[in-house]
């Protein structure tokens, strides 16, 4: 692994996300970041591919792509899939997973694809195929092109590795993150969510506030690379500083244990001395002393009318708590119909495109500082 090659490296993001994700890599300072279908591109050596798995909180994924060509049969896949320079990415002596999608192509078995590409890895190579394997190899064969790629992240980057506890449909913080980020929220204004669940947003929030990079706990495929140094990647994930918050965030629910599962989580992430979880009714949350800030809330949602008109009152008591009570605070609002949102009373002055949370096209509802 040469870590001075400049390769294409793809970002994955939640659909509809994107462009919003793009804007964190520009400010990450990653070079060439564009938005494509389902995510970010950039350009970079092997340390940019290892800083964007340590940094980024709003990827899903950070592919590498290796290689490409063309390929009109299986019999022409196999051949050119064994000559194909494996050795530069992988070590013979950890295992491999191929996964291939196959689009508008001759080739339209993805099953029997994987099994060629498979075969070339272990019988060219040397490498051993296991379904449970970290190393990802990602093929993609489009138009009768074969495009080939590894997955530098191995487990999906919204697994921090210090959030255990979780509640029922948690949010993902690669999902929060990005949320955040369309609210305004930059690390310098105290947060509220009084729906906290399992702490997801506030936590994030804080760890953003507290300069803690979102990979800090956990191991990546990259690490079972050929050519990865393990000094270098040490000087990476000590080089910033983090800082003491001069705010702090509050997160609140009636579920006692969910604000029991919001304080351990707090704790693991090492953000519990600036955090402050409490049970509470929606009808009796109430601003923190000092400055206004954001208020973020991800309630729960109707997926059917008769679910709809039962949560409306829930909606109608949170709006009326946010307008009598947080001025000053702007509001930011997941949820999966118009009618909800609405119901709050809130003056909504931005609605995102829908994107999709737990099976459920979201939308986040935002208001600017209430009067």
């Amino acid at each position: 692994m040469n870590t001075d090659d400049k390769l294409e490296i793809f970002l994955v993001s939640v659909p509809g996300l994107e462009a919003v994700l793009c804007e964190e890599a520009a400010e990450k300072g990653f070079r060439e970041p564009v938005v494509v279908n389902g995510g970010v591109t950039i350009a970079g050596d092997w340390r940019d591919v290892w800083r964007a798995n340590l940094e980024l909180r709003g990827a899903s994924r950070v592919l590498v792509r290796l290689g490409a060509f063309r390929a009109m049969h299986l019999a022409q896949l196999d051949k050119r899939a064994r000559k194909f320079p494996w050795g530069e990415t992988l070590r013979k002596d950890v295992a491999v997973r191929v996964e291939v999608s196959c689009k508008a192509s001759r080739i339209y078995h993805k099953g029997a694809a994987a099994q060629r590409i498979e075969r070339a890895i272990q019988e060219e190579f040397g490498a051993a195929i296991s379904s449970e394997a970290s190393v990802s190899i990602k093929v993609r064969i489009h138009d009768d092109l074969c495009t080939i790629s590894v997955d530098s992240s191995g487990e999906t980057l919204h697994k921090r590795d210090h959030k255990v506890a979780v509640s029922k449909a948690p949010m993902r913080e690669t999902l929060a993150s990005l949320f955040l980020r369309q609210c305004g929220y930059n690390g310098t204004e105290p947060v509220v969510d009084p729906m906290c669940g399992s702490g997801t947003f506030i936590i994030e929030a804080a760890e953003i506030a507290a300069g803690l990079k979102p990979g800090r706990s956990r191991h990546f495929a990259f690490q079972e690379l050929a050519g990865f140094e393990p000094e270098g990647w040490e000087r990476l994930r000590a080089k910033g500083t983090s800082t003491t918050p001069t705010v702090s965030f509050y997160g609140s629910d009636r579920d006692p244990g969910a604000v029991r599962m919001s304080r351990e989580n707090a704790k693991r992430a090492g953000v519990e001395n600036f955090t402050e979880f409490q049970e509470l009714e929606i009808k009796n949350i109430a601003p923190p002393a000092g400055p206004a800030g954001l208020v973020i809330i991800n309630p729960p949602y109707g997926t059917r009318i008769g679910e709809v008109k039962s949560l409306k009152p829930l909606y109608q008591a949170l709006g009326l708590a946010l307008k009598t009570r947080f001025s000053g605070w702007r509001v930011g609002l997941i949820t999966t119909a118009d009618p909800l949102a609405k119901s709050t009373g809130l003056p909504f002055s931005k609605t995102s495109d829908p994107v999709s949370h737990g099976g459920l096209n979201v939308r986040l509802y935002s208001t600017d500082a209430l009067k």
